[in-house]
């Protein structure tokens, strides 16, 4: 089998997703399967008993919450392709996604990533904060710019890779909750010297959560890059900026600068106008605080 279309869910309908990788693949002419890997949802589950019937999808149900790491991890080791695509469930397939592109891509690289872009209309009217990052971000995911650093700039949400590849490296599990799996992915990938190819072939990123989801989800990424911060590159985003800090002895003035407006910047950012300068002092005074 040429590719294994992995796509992990949790409390998401991803119906429309799975039939979509289903027909174009057979558009395509590829050889190719898709495996939905339920991390134990406690909802939107009706729509994987619909697809499990399709033919090359196969459903595979966690009996536990597993975390981001581990259910990729079981899902890779359940595939029967050569590549592995992992795709996250909240994707929507542009027209323009070709499946061909990346098996055509695998030939200059067994690591190839894709990219993603927002909707031009937020699907998600409470989703301000979530909305207005992910389009600010949109504007260094090209693939041109993504290959200035190619080890940095993967993302788990449109990404493959050879299978064989995989296994020897696998997402870090000490990733269990939300954030940086595939930037420890990423670095592993480097440590070894496999080469990445970032490609225009992207995907269309239609979860938005509200804006009190995506800051307590922004919380617990900031306490996974603590846990982790000692394997990480200290030029990476909110560590190179805490490093700084450090280096001018003004760790403590940020800290103290958090205690004290910690309140009004979450009140600014659960509104309708969040500031994103307000969020990136937010996620640094959350990183450093004690």
């Amino acid at each position: 089998m040429t590719l294994s279309v992995l796509i992990p869910t949790y409390n998401y309908n991803a119906r429309a997703l799975v039939l979509s990788m289903v027909e174009q693949a057979k558009a395509e002419r590829i050889d190719a399967e898709v495996i939905v890997g339920d991390d134990a949802s406690t909802s939107e589950t009706a729509w994987m008993e619909d697809v499990a019937s399709v033919e090359g999808v196969r459903i595979i149900h966690a009996d536990h919450n597993l975390g981001r790491a581990r259910i990729r991890n079981l899902l890779a080791l359940e595939a029967q392709g050569k590549w592995l695509l992992f795709v996250d469930a909240d994707a929507m397939m542009p027209d323009a996604f070709s499946l061909t592109m990346y098996v055509k891509a695998g030939f200059e690289a067994p690591v190839v990533c894709g990219g993603m872009y927002t909707p031009d209309v937020n699907p998600n009217p409470a989703a301000t904060l979530r909305y207005k990052y992910e389009r600010n971000a949109d504007r260094h995911r090209s693939a041109l710019v993504r290959s200035r650093h190619p080890h940095r700039q993967i993302s788990t949400f449109n990404l493959l890779v050879r299978r064989d590849v995989f296994l020897a490296i696998r997402f870090d599990e000490q990733c269990t909750e939300y954030g940086y799996e595939d930037t420890l992915f990423g670095i592993n990938l480097g440590n070894d010297g496999i080469p990445i190819a970032h490609i225009d072939n992207p995907l269309v990123h239609m979860g938005m959560e509200s804006n009190a989801e995506f800051l307590a989800k922004t919380e617990k990424a900031m306490l996974t890059l603590r846990r982790i911060a000692s394997i990480m590159p200290r030029d990476f985003g909110i560590i190179g900026a805490a490093s700084k800090l450090r280096r001018l002895h003004l760790t403590w003035a940020m800290r103290l600068f958090y205690s004290i407006f910690r309140k009004p910047m979450r009140s600014n950012l659960l509104s309708h106008h969040p500031n994103l300068f307000i969020f990136k002092l937010y996620k640094l005074g959350y990183f450093l605080a004690e």
